[in-house]
């Protein structure tokens, strides 16, 4: 198809030229900016309102735990049934993420773009405030949902067996291997919340295919592997101090590597660079105009 001198189609009306203008892919600056915008308004929340935000996070979260514990005690045994049981994995992050609770691992990306931004000692104690307030929400959530899971009758005897293999899973990972899960697991979340607001009508297709494919990896994540975890815990067959540093610590700063210093740093850094290009195209532009000028 032919096209003019400056490269575009030629004979658009311009309510064409409008479609065309609506149906481009936001700039990567512009996902940056609504992402920091959502973060900073994050960083403004009172204490109270992220704490309980953040605890109703951790209960919400138990749902991934139950939902794999169900399709996992009513699947048949194999590999295969395996994978279709994963899809209960989504469950939480599905509840969590619509329902706009406090998510600590969203907040790894969301919070952390505003003071990369401005990078003033103020800012980073409200990001550690933040960060404080929705972890230990998030935990003490996870922490109940599982004791209420294991003591009350809830459930029988095989989904509670299927619970207990879950969280067995989880620990056949030593402190390594923990650290290393949780940065990948730290880095897909930040991708997804990267990706929403480019894609608000798929929020629900993304947000399944990410952690889909973190269960499927047997990635790490310090809010979901706290349930399954502490379930052990409080069944009798793990302490509290391999919980703690075999699983949540090295978790917990994968998760923030992953998110903070690998995908929310290079995402910074790459607004930087398109934005000092984009001023030294300006710059370059305005120097050209008074010569154009002298030459006429």
């Amino acid at each position: 198809m032919a096209t003019d001198e400056a490269g575009k189609t030629p004979n658009l009306s311009h309510e064409e030229q409008q479609d065309v203008d609506k149906n481009q892919p936001p700039r990567a600056a512009v996902l940056h900016e609504i992402i920091r915008t959502q973060g900073d308004q994050e960083l403004e929340r009172n204490v109270a309102a992220l704490w309980w935000s953040a605890l109703a996070a951790g209960l919400t979260m138990g749902l991934s735990l139950m939902a794999m514990g169900l399709l996992n005690s009513r699947l048949p045994d194999g590999e295969a049934f395996k994978v279709i049981a994963s899809f209960g994995y989504c469950a939480g992050f599905l509840a969590v993420i619509l329902a706009r609770q406090q998510l600590f691992t969203e907040n790894t990306l969301t919070a952390v773009l505003p003071v990369m931004s401005k990078p003033t000692l103020a800012n980073a104690g409200r990001l550690l405030r933040l960060w404080t307030v929705v972890l230990v929400g998030n935990l003490c959530g996870t922490l109940l949902v599982a004791y209420v899971m294991l003591h009350l009758p809830i459930f029988d005897a095989k989904t509670d067996l299927a619970f207990l293999e879950i969280g067995r899973k989880v620990m056949e990972n030593d402190s390594g291997q923990m650290f290393a899960k949780g940065i990948v697991s730290g880095w897909m979340i930040a991708t997804m919340v990267w990706m929403i607001p480019s894609m608000e009508s798929a929020k629900m297709f993304i947000i399944i295919v990410i952690t889909y494919l973190m269960a499927l990896g047997d990635f790490t994540h310090i809010v979901v592997g706290s349930a399954e975890v502490s379930y052990l815990v409080f069944a009798g067959e793990l302490s509290w101090h391999d919980f703690w540093l075999i699983f949540a610590g090295p978790t917990l700063a994968g998760n923030i590597i992953g998110g903070s210093f690998i995908f929310a740093l290079i995402s910074h850094a790459q607004i930087r660079s398109e934005g000092k290009v984009l001023s030294g195209a300006h710059v370059g532009a305005a120097e050209q105009r008074p010569q154009s000028k002298e030459k006429q």
